[in-house]
């Protein structure tokens, strides 16, 4: 594949319905997260050209609500590839159609991976960023990927040697 940026990013507006409400009046935060799935899934897609499939998400916070009524936009790009991985940010702004206002509502970072009709992972094209928001967004998906791991490897420590940790940690609270 060329190196044709408009594959890497891609935009969905959505207006936020009735039926995606929670017992607030508000959207279901649940109904976002399956928008955010679909979004990543469209970007990566369309980026790699084969089916993905979602590994991670990281850092969905809910800045703001969104309501029922309100336009919500999905602005989702490429920020980083590995092998077979991508990552896709995604920024949501909500718009008040009636007073004309839009507002960010959060921003999150799926990892998707690239698979073959076997479901095993296959190379996606390279992205090699040029402007100074690729390689800024590049190198922070970079180090998010390094917390990533650090977390899996701390998760199954914890998950593998609980009374261990625990020990250690009372001990160095002690200690202070």
């Amino acid at each position: 594949m060329d190196e044709d940026h408009s594959y890497r990013r891609i935009e969905m507006t959505v207006l936020m319905t009735p039926d995606m409400a929670n017992f607030a009046g508000r959207v279901h935060g649940g109904s976002i997260l399956k928008l955010l799935d679909q979004v990543a899934y469209a970007c990566a897609a369309r980026y790699s050209g084969s089916y993905v499939v979602t590994v991670s998400v990281d850092q969905v916070v809910f800045h703001e609500p969104l309501y029922v009524g309100e336009l919500a936009t999905f602005l989702a790009s490429i920020n980083y590839t590995g092998t077979s991985s991508m990552e896709v940010g995604i920024r949501v702004m909500a718009e008040n159609i009636q007073a004309r206002s839009e507002r960010h509502v959060m921003t999150c970072y799926f990892t998707m991976v690239a698979v073959d009709e076997h479901g095993r992972p296959h190379r996606v094209p390279k992205f090699t960023p040029t402007t100074p928001i690729e390689q800024r967004r590049w190198k922070a998906a970079q180090l998010r990927r390094e917390l990533r791991r650090e977390v899996e490897r701390r998760s199954l420590d914890i998950r593998l040697h609980p009374d261990e940790l625990a020990s250690e940690q009372h001990s160095q609270e002690a200690n202070q």
